[in-house]
């Protein structure tokens, strides 16, 4: 259980430096994702890059993705956690 150890840490501690630091790209995912969906919007900037952020988009679902799998893996109760309040919201 030596490299689910690790990314248990990093992923669901947040008290440790990589667990900050996996945090904030996290968030920096996030944010970047709304801005994406919110410029794509706006039917002019669209017209300019709209396949850019089609790819923009599918890069992030692909990101989020792997990351909601990590949590599974590295959980010790899978199910459990699926079930949970912030598997839930994670899924979501």
């Amino acid at each position: 259980d030596g490299w689910r150890r690790r990314w248990y840490i990093i992923i669901f501690e947040a008290e440790t430096r990589a667990g900050r630091r996996f945090d904030e790209i996290l968030l920096l995912a996030i944010v970047a994702s709304v801005a994406v969906v919110m410029l794509d919007s706006l039917p002019s900037v669209h017209d300019r890059a709209g396949a850019l952020f089609t790819v923009l988009e599918w890069l992030f679902t692909l990101l989020f993705t792997a990351e909601y799998a990590m949590r599974i893996l590295v959980v010790r109760k899978p199910l459990r956690y699926v079930l949970s309040f912030y598997g839930v919201i994670d899924f979501v």
